[in-house]
């Protein structure tokens, strides 16, 4: 299984380009929301470089779930839970590829913004947008619509969340015990 998604995750770098390309204007998009709508428009340029990752990092996901399968390549939908996992070997690796997909989704995601470093709203972002991406791909036949897909992706995302705050919490603890000496993730 390792094989399967380390040949992947490998197969995956020639899109790349395309996904720092699309990154640019996510990336600004986002970047005028967190100026215009959240609490950023006082803080330094250095506080605003975890909205650009995000942006960046979203772009990728979508050049990776759209882009990297032809259209009309796949079509059909499966709501049955838990129907990817134990056919094979390499079903079981697209599982734990759809876990490690949202990962840095869930963590970026709480990083850039305050809002998402509680656990519901980080939750709701990745199970909306990892809905969003199942309806598209059903739509534009670039993939098939499973449920297994959805909750994998939840979990990757309740994962990044996790390490972000087990990592924010450390941080602020050395913050506490050497006061000027740790810099603050967030």
């Amino acid at each position: 299984m390792i094989h399967y998604i380390y040949s992947d995750m490998i197969s995956m770098i020639k899109y790349l380009p395309y996904g720092m390309l699309i990154g640019i204007p996510v990336s600004a998009i986002l970047l005028f929301a967190a100026l215009k709508l959240g609490k950023r428009k006082d803080k330094k340029p250095a506080a605003l470089l975890p909205v650009v990752v995000f942006g960046f990092y979203l772009a990728l996901m979508m050049v990776i779930t759209f882009l990297s399968r032809e259209s009309g390549s796949r079509d059909g939908m499966d709501l049955k839970l838990f129907a990817t996992w134990g056919i094979n070997t390499r079903n079981n690796a697209y599982v734990v590829e759809n876990v490690l997909l949202f990962i840095p989704y869930g963590f970026f995601g709480s990083m850039a913004f305050e809002k998402l470093r509680h656990f519901l709203p980080s939750i709701a972002l990745g199970a909306a947008t990892s809905l969003g991406i199942e309806c598209m791909q059903l739509v534009t036949k670039r993939g098939f619509f499973q449920t297994d897909d959805i909750w994998t992706n939840i979990l990757g995302t309740v994962i990044g969340f996790c390490v972000f705050r087990l990592l924010s919490g450390l941080v602020s603890g050395m913050k506490k015990a050497h006061p000027g000496e740790a810099e603050d993730i967030t």
